[in-house]
């Protein structure tokens, strides 16, 4: 009869899940991962499908018992790095998110919005936009795989070891969050420029002809700039996209 000890089965075990949890933490929090029309059976099999892949790159990965002490730590940590990763990524979507409502405002857009079920809250019509065209230059650029990847290349950095304040002090996620709002100015700063330069045009008109009602002419000529200048924009939004995606992922992937 063949029989197994509790050594074997944890060093056949441990090495696939401790990645398995990570990658999973990932796919509840990162964006198209964690979409609602994604069940959650095709989330697990495929983070399992991933860790089990991922065999062959981590190698010398430490075996913990799961009726070991060093089991909830490691369960916390791997939880906590894979939901840092998810919500890294996410903060890009925001960016572009964030950059839209700005867009909005100038344009006197914001008024049209409505209930976003993701987010829980009010999104305006042009933030929304902004938002799936992310999610468009996402998928164009391979940013699903990019994750996969940061997520392996995690383990260099964050390796399975328990300690999960000091990899709490080592991911420093505010520094991401700095980022978040200058990069959001960054990709509205030519509509905002060119929409200031419409409202000071539309200031000199009211001043020099006091008889135009410029109420009713300054909105559809706001619109109608706005709407032109975001076509006109929309194709530069590759490189800032993929430029955030890079800072995300590197921060995870680089050795530091």
């Amino acid at each position: 009869m063949i029989t197994f000890s509790e050594a074997q089965i944890m060093g056949w075990l441990s090495p696939i899940l401790w990645p398995f949890l990570r990658v999973l933490a990932v796919f509840s929090v990162a964006p198209v991962f964690s979409m609602r029309a994604v069940p959650m059976r095709v989330k697990i099999g495929l983070a399992f499908l991933v860790a089990l892949c991922a065999q062959a790159v981590l190698v010398d990965q430490p075996v913990i018992s799961v009726n070991s002490p060093d089991a909830l730590a490691a369960v916390a940590q791997q939880v906590a790095i894979g939901l840092a990763i998810g919500f890294t990524v996410r903060l890009v979507f925001a960016a572009v998110e964030l950059a839209g409502e700005i867009i909005g405002l100038q344009m006197g857009l914001n008024f049209a919005s409505f209930f976003d079920p993701t987010s829980n809250a009010q999104v305006s019509a042009v933030a929304r936009f902004f938002g799936h065209m992310a999610v468009l230059l996402f998928v164009v650029i391979n940013g699903h795989l990019l994750i996969l990847m940061a997520v392996v290349k995690s383990f260099d950095r964050f390796p399975v070891n328990g300690n999960f304040l000091q990899s709490l002090a080592q991911m420093r996620l505010h520094e991401i969050g700095a980022s978040l709002f200058s990069s959001a100015l960054w990709i509205a700063l030519p509509m905002i420029a060119l929409l200031m330069f419409v409202n000071l045009t539309l200031g000199i008109i009211s001043r020099v002809a006091p008889q135009m009602n410029i109420y009713a002419v300054g909105f559809p000529v706001t619109l109608t700039v706005g709407m032109l200048g975001i076509a006109a924009t929309l194709p530069m939004l590759e490189q800032p996209v993929l430029a955030l995606m890079r800072q995300a992922i590197d921060f995870f992937a680089a050795q530091r």
